[in-house]
């Protein structure tokens, strides 16, 4: 799109959007047909120019987001409604994840933030608008880098520091580390120690969850080999949090992979402000797993998702599993934490 015609659409966008123009109206103020209008919101909308975010949600939602809240312990809980039947809805999760995070930079109680990686997070990112954010820094808490190349890590730093202006930094290292001893040479490197220091620092923390199965997203991208998620499965894994594989009661399972992992170690986390977004077909066993860790103080997710998640919790406590959160919050803090106040 030519400068000058990207310079149209937003316009269109601003009058249609904010000052609540129809068509019509927008057609008169900039000289063109309501066809033209119509097309210049559409490229508008593909350019990334406009972002929807909706106050409120829909009633079995917030039953949900209780639900979830008060069976682990967590601070808040977001479910956004569905809009589409994806396996993975990233629209949904763009939108929840988006408005939050937006939320919370606005308030300007953070100043540092750790964040993972991968296909959520990043769609989290592509939906934040274009806002200076100078007192923040971001920092990434695992290996950016793919043992093949031709394997994107959908790393979301560089693309916080182009929305945002703000400071970022990335470590220059694999996800995974090809052995123990491989990694212990490269966490010993004075670069990848001091982000690593500060990522130990942030204030915030925002985490996507993997799942373990066969379309488990970091084995069909090659980040792990199908022999290496074998052995995880074999141990009893169910989820993954920054590299650590789960088991479905919420512990680290006995796999040589968890130690090749280059990433902060989840027990250095425990205390801070632990958000993760994640949903999509299959994932739910893997949040629960998560959850269960009692990593987590928030949580945003799907409607599907919530539901199985749901269901997962109400079944073990049926079995008469309890759970033991490290921070238990009283889920009538849900609503608050939500809206960031």
């Amino acid at each position: 799109m030519q400068q000058d015609e990207l310079s149209l659409a937003s316009r269109a966008a601003w009058l249609s959007y904010v000052g609540n123009y129809t068509q019509e109206e927008i057609a008169g103020r900039l000289g063109v047909s309501r066809i033209k209008v119509n097309r210049l919101i559409g490229q508008a909308v593909r350019a990334g120019l406009v972002h929807v975010f909706v106050e409120g949600t829909a009633a079995e939602c917030i039953e949900l987001e209780e639900s979830i809240a008060r069976r682990w312990g967590l601070a808040f809980c977001t479910v956004a409604p569905m809009v589409d039947e994806s396996p993975l809805p990233l629209a949904t999760l763009a939108a929840a994840g988006g408005h939050w995070l937006h939320r919370t930079l606005e308030t300007g109680r953070v100043s540092l933030v750790g964040v993972g990686h991968g296909r959520t997070l990043g769609a989290v990112v592509a939906n934040l608008p274009r806002t200076p954010r100078p007192g923040v820094r971001f920092v990434s808490l695992l290996g950016s880098l793919t043992r093949h190349a031709a394997a994107n890590p959908f790393d979301v730093i560089h693309r916080l520091a182009e929305i945002t202006g703000a400071e970022s930094y990335f470590l220059p290292a694999p996800f995974f580390a090809d052995s123990v001893e491989d990694k212990q040479v490269l966490m010993a490197q004075r670069s990848i120690e001091s982000v690593f220091a500060l990522a130990r620092a942030a204030e915030l923390v925002i985490v996507g969850i993997g799942e373990v199965g066969p379309e488990a997203h970091l084995r069909t991208i090659g980040m792990i080999t199908p022999e290496e998620h074998a052995a995880i499965e074999r141990a009893g894994a169910v989820g993954e949090v920054l590299g650590r594989f789960l088991d479905a009661r919420g512990r680290p399972v006995m796999a040589e992979i968890n130690e090749r992992a280059i990433a902060v170690r989840l027990e250095e986390l425990k205390g801070r402000q632990i958000v993760a977004i994640a949903g999509g077909r299959g994932k739910a066993r893997a949040i629960a797993a998560v959850l269960e860790s009692g990593l987590l103080t928030g949580l945003i997710t799907d409607e599907a998702t919530a539901r199985e998640i749901a269901a997962i919790g109400h079944a073990a406590a049926g079995s008469g599993a309890v759970f033991h959160p490290t921070t238990r919050v009283t889920a009538g803090r849900a609503r608050d934490a939500r809206e960031g106040t």
